[in-house]
């Protein structure tokens, strides 16, 4: 994984002391309660650009051929002042609406779009922060030239969310 990243011109080490955080932990809990799944976290860059997670999961895309599933963990509306009020049910959805699109879209105007979330109708306040959306950078990115779709949608704590794969 190391030197996919480095390759792409991507700086990127291990650090084996490294715990999982609950990005990790809480989805692989539910997913494979007696951890016999092997599992590499991916950070995410402190300068929290999107477009250079999109480009991480570029340079990660060749592990798809090996059988490796690429798993980007987060939400698609994460304003914890929003949740369980009123306030978050318009913008979430309005958000919900666009990400939905801007994933569906061709690869190439994807990731336009994407890099840009935060110029969306609403990105700001369904994320007032980005850490709970970069993963589906990298999993959009990883997704190469393969169809974004909504696999997953529901209303949680009165605020609209999804799930997309890719390929």
């Amino acid at each position: 994984m190391v030197s996919l990243l480095t390759q792409a011109g991507l700086p990127a080490r291990t650090d084996p002391s490294r715990g999982f955080d609950h990005g990790v932990f809480v989805p692989f809990l539910l997913i494979d309660p007696d951890a016999t799944i092997p599992v590499v976290p991916l950070s995410i860059k402190a300068d929290l650009d999107p477009a250079e997670h999109i480009a991480a999961g570029r340079a990660l895309a060749p592990l798809r051929d090996e059988g490796i599933l690429i798993v980007g963990s987060g939400m698609s509306y994460h304003n914890m002042r929003g949740f369980r009020t009123p306030a978050a049910t318009r913008p979430s959805a309005v958000f919900d609406q666009w990400l939905t699109s801007a994933v569906e879209a061709e690869p190439a105007e994807r990731e336009a779009q994407l890099s840009h979330w935060s110029d969306a109708p609403a990105g700001r306040l369904s994320h007032p922060r980005e850490e709970h959306l970069l993963p589906l950078m990298v999993a959009a990115g990883a997704g190469a030239q393969s169809q974004g779709v909504k696999v997953f949608g529901d209303n949680v704590m009165m605020a609209d969310i999804s799930g997309y794969r890719f390929g």
